[in-house]
């Protein structure tokens, strides 16, 4: 039986011409020269499935390309899924690769391919395909998810085993009409709870640097000395309130983006390993996960029992690990989540916050059903006396026999 899994250029040679073909499209340089070599080799139905989740390329910008390589257009807005059924497990999970930064792509990643599917099954597609390389981890997050969906045709990147130069991409796309992207001097990936950079000039570890004007949410505009003070509040471990005001995940986020992010804070750096065990250096903003997950343990810590929160640790990273490599509807993965749930059931209560510029501290932690204490000196009387009860008792008892 031939393998359904596509990974190079000279694979789509054996597609049907007369059949649809769906493309993941992001509107850069390697989804747009993907619809232009679909076209030269006479695909005449190809879909271009763009999954809105709040990402900085414009809907518009995506429209115009994708309509010039002659694909057809499908622009889903999955923000609002992407949040509540992808990024609020992830913070009831505290979802951080190996404690250096919470997890992002390896959210959008199921979402994506879970809409592509979708689309494809109603149009009958005989392929879904995607443009990820062998130095992105998104080549396993898409493949795997895609073959745990079941779906039944052909998918892949073809740039797997086929690698491109981004001058032959350049160059080809000009000739064909299409001039974009020629400045861009790093790979993002971008959406409604994390910015990302990587490759260019952030391919050495070793030195690199990040320009200031590429941050939009964390570059501060705080002036010295400023500070600000925020609660957010959560209910069954879910954000829904922010000073009070109850607002969307998707709202919630987009406003401490901002808030947290004027401070200078929620900027992650570190090395993420590829699937052979390669390391690559990926730059992140996150100010409102930076927050939230911080936000999150607290409550949790004054909710839950310590030994319950050490097993959860534990788990954690086995739902981080699952998520991470690819299997996010996975069996393992999805067991995890029913743990992690029944803890995030009995996690409810707020945080108040005070920021100021490089840091934040707490300034109020209220549970709902509270283990902490808020008078030592009342509870160690009570407890004592509770202890020496039965002693008392025991001793007026033999004193009345006496």
């Amino acid at each position: 039986m031939r393998s359904p899994l596509i990974r190079s250029f000279s694979q789509l040679d054996s597609l049907d011409p007369d059949r649809p073909v769906v493309t993941l499209f992001s509107g850069g340089l390697d989804s747009s020269y993907l619809l232009l070599r679909l076209r030269r080799m006479g695909i005449r139905e190809v879909h271009a499935v763009s999954v809105d989740i709040g990402e900085d390329e414009s809907s518009t910008y995506k429209r115009q390309v994708a309509e010039a390589l002659g694909a057809t257009i499908h622009i889903l807005d999955r923000r609002a899924e992407f949040a509540d059924r992808y990024v609020a497990p992830a913070i009831a999970a505290q979802a951080v690769y190996l404690g250096i930064h919470p997890v992002s792509s390896t959210l959008s990643r199921p979402l994506i391919a879970h809409s592509a599917v979708e689309l494809a099954r109603v149009l009958g597609a005989q392929a879904v395909l995607h443009t990820a390389n062998r130095s992105q981890n998104t080549l396993r997050r898409l493949n795997g998810a895609l073959a745990l969906l079941g779906y039944e045709g052909r998918f892949g990147s073809p740039y797997d085993l086929d690698p491109v130069t981004r001058d032959d991409k350049l160059v080809e796309l000009r000739a064909a009409g299409i001039d974009l992207l020629a400045g861009r001097i790093v790979s993002g990936d971008s959406n409604l709870w994390c910015r990302e950079f990587e490759s260019g000039i952030l391919d050495d570890p070793e030195l690199h640097e990040v320009p200031e004007e590429m941050y939009t949410w964390s570059r501060p505009i705080a002036l010295p000395g400023d500070t600000d003070t925020l609660t957010v509040t959560f209910e069954h471990g879910l954000p829904v309130a922010l000073d009070g005001d109850p607002l969307p995940l998707t709202g919630l986020i987009d406003r401490l983006n901002r808030r947290v992010g004027a401070y200078g804070l929620g900027r992650y750096s570190g090395l993420e390993h590829l699937d052979h065990g390669e390391k690559v250096l990926e730059i992140r903003e996150m100010p409102a996960a930076w927050l939230l997950l911080s936000s999150y343990r607290h409550i949790e810590s004054a909710c839950l029992d310590a030994e319950l929160i050490r097993e959860k640790r534990h788990l954690e990273q086995v739902w981080t690990r699952e998520a991470l490599e690819g299997r996010w509807f996975g069996e393992l993965r999805l067991a995890t989540q029913v743990f992690v749930d029944a803890c995030a059931a009995r996690t409810t209560g707020s945080v108040t916050w005070r920021l100021r510029t490089g840091g934040a501290d707490t300034r109020s932690i209220t549970a709902g059903s509270p283990l902490y204490l808020r008078d030592r000196e009342a509870w160690e009387e009570r407890a004592i006396s509770t202890e020496s009860a039965p002693f008392a008792r025991a001793a007026e008892a033999v004193l009345a026999t006496v």
